[in-house]
């Protein structure tokens, strides 16, 4: 085998589509929502057990289902549907994901000399199909009928019970929106000065992921020291990837904020420099959802006592 035939590892072919992406001035973790064939329909990709995707693989399936005009979010492998009785159609193309394996290497030991083992984990890959490439599968399994959401101008109660769980300060007024880290608050336009509902929960999220990377909670730097180093670049990347996250699970559609598409630059220099900085990003922003999620259900929880 050639040098050229050689097959891509998943780090580097995951990073070469997100560039391919942001070369053309697309971020594909928000190019769903603004899909003819998606509108109305904003989730998460789930697996044939209803159970959602992760990190990474979040936008890989995102990104796939945009390019072929999938409005189903439901995937599964080809055995998968084999054993509902169904078959892929001839000819379909499938998706690949990707997973967290583990192994063990065995070296010896610099003080004593003797073997041992030290563990390790790697990316691999597999391939899915979208339902919609699959034929005879059972009844439960039909895509729902899309309806396009309703234009009214009013507080989302589900994003506001959500929020109102975050122990977060949050000041709102003038023109910008940021989180500092130093006063450890988030500053936001008023509610009324955004085009729409969740143009304001889609901002109010992505600072919210910022939150998150305070010494206190899940203390993330990047190793950032100042105003747009790489640090800062792949912070804003996680707050990015984080906010897509966190709209999927709110059921929001969200349009990407004019003020960030000069950070589209800064975040392909890190992807060209790190073939592993997407999928570490992916991995970040997970973790701040899901810390935001614990927050929000253990606020509920203890008003409900």
């Amino acid at each position: 085998m050639t040098t050229t035939d050689k097959p891509q590892d998943p780090y580097t072919r995951i990073t070469d589509r997100i560039l391919a992406e942001l070369d053309q001035g697309v971020r594909p973790w928000l190019k769903p929502w603004s899909s003819d064939a998606l509108a109305g329909r904003v989730t998460r990709p789930l697996r044939a057990t209803g159970e959602p995707y992760r990190g990474i693989n979040v936008i890989l399936l995102w990104m796939e289902a945009v390019a072929s005009g999938y409005a189903s979010a439901t995937w599964m492998t080809y055995r998968q549907a084999q054993s509902l009785g169904a078959q892929v159609r001839k000819g379909e193309k499938g998706a690949p994901v990707v997973y967290y394996g583990s192994s063990t290497t065995t070296k010896p030991d610099e003080q004593t000399g003797e073997d041992r083992e030290d563990g390790f984990r790697f990316l691999k890959s597999y391939t899915v199909f979208n339902i919609e490439q699959i034929e005879g599968l059972p009844e439960r399994f039909t895509p729902a009928p899309i309806e396009a959401p309703a234009p009214a101008f009013d507080r989302i109660e589900q994003a506001e019970a959500f929020f109102s769980g975050i122990p977060a300060e949050v000041r709102h007024g003038g023109n910008r929106a940021f989180y500092s880290v130093t006063d450890d608050r988030i500053q936001l336009p008023p509610f009324e000065a955004f085009h729409d509902a969740e143009g304001y929960y889609a901002t109010r999220g992505h600072e919210t992921i910022h939150w998150t990377r305070h010494e206190t909670r899940l203390d993330r730097s990047f190793g950032r020291k100042t105003w747009g180093d790489e640090g800062y670049a792949r912070e804003e990347l996680v707050a990015e990837l984080g906010a897509a996250f966190l709209a999927a699970d709110l059921g929001l559609a969200i349009e990407p904020r004019p003020d960030h598409a000069a950070y589209i630059g800064s975040w392909i220099q890190v992807l060209q420099n790190d073939k592993r900085a997407i999928t570490q990003a992916a991995a970040h922003a997970e973790r701040a959802v899901a810390y935001l999620h614990q927050t929000a259900n253990s606020a509920t929880l203890q008003e409900a006592a």
